[in-house]
């Protein structure tokens, strides 16, 4: 899909304002999620892809995969949360030096630690943004469109309303042609032995998880189809049904 420009050119990625942990971060995160995200246990325990593949019950690289292979060469990407493990450098890989990878966070220390990951890839850069707001061009400050956004694991991270709101901001984002990759959680099957430990998990951890199991990604994007703008959906499941993709490619 890439049409010979690259709407965010690539750069090498910059560290955040000085400072970090939960300033200025919202209540959400740091309320819920410090031990995961913010803290200092948090970003040297969880960061190294064995410790993500046993999260996902060994599933982390059959699930970044399902993202990477829908990348393009020289085509530009969005990420919009940064990702423990190897996922951000798999997707620059994908995208190759003709490309460009944005991965942006609303954490200062996530925005650090991804940054540093990625400090010798040229065709990256890693900066500090709401997921819930349009991804602004780093020159003119305009809203700007890309080729796919790859929003991996975020919107069960996020509350009801954030949701939407960052539904919203990446279907925004995508330009005509273009597609947006969600893969996060889903109902599992009803014979699923995980079923009653991810019931566990995300009542003790994860509050806003549960939503995915009862609500379609597709209609979170409710009202974000106007005008001229529509997209294309589909829904695939992996794994008994603990894990989904829906990609929405935009058609007009």
């Amino acid at each position: 899909m890439p049409d010979g420009t690259n709407p965010l050119p690539p750069r090498r990625p910059q560290p955040a304002p000085a400072g970090h942990g939960s300033r200025d971060v919202p209540a959400y995160l740091s309320d819920t999620y410090t031990w995961a995200y913010l803290s200092g246990f948090g970003t040297r325990f969880f960061d190294y892809q064995a410790v993500v593949n046993t999260i996902l019950w060994g599933n982390a690289n059959r699930l970044m995969d399902w993202v990477a292979r829908d990348i393009t060469a020289g085509s530009s990407v969005w990420q919009p949360a940064a990702v423990y493990g190897g996922f951000s450098r798999r997707l620059a890989a994908r995208v190759g030096p003709g490309g460009s990878l944005t991965v942006s966070d609303v954490a200062p220390v996530q925005v650090e630690l991804t940054a540093r990951k990625l400090a010798d890839l040229p065709q990256a850069r890693v900066i500090r943004h709401d997921a819930r707001e349009s991804l602004l061009s780093p020159d003119t400050a305009e809203p700007v469109c890309v080729d796919t956004v790859a929003c991996f694991f975020l919107l069960h991270e996020v509350p009801a309303d954030a949701k939407r709101q960052v539904t919203a901001s990446v279907l925004r984002t995508v330009r005509p042609g273009g597609r947006a990759i969600f893969v996060d959680y889903h109902a599992p099957a009803l014979w699923h032995p995980l079923r009653p430990v991810m019931k566990a998990v995300f009542a003790l951890l994860e509050p806003f998880a549960r939503e995915l199991w009862t609500t379609e990604i597709k209609s979170l994007a409710d009202g974000a189809e106007t005008g001229n703008v529509t997209f294309e959906w589909k829904k695939e499941t992996l794994f008994g049904g603990l894990y989904q993709k829906v990609t929405a490619t935009r058609i007009s």
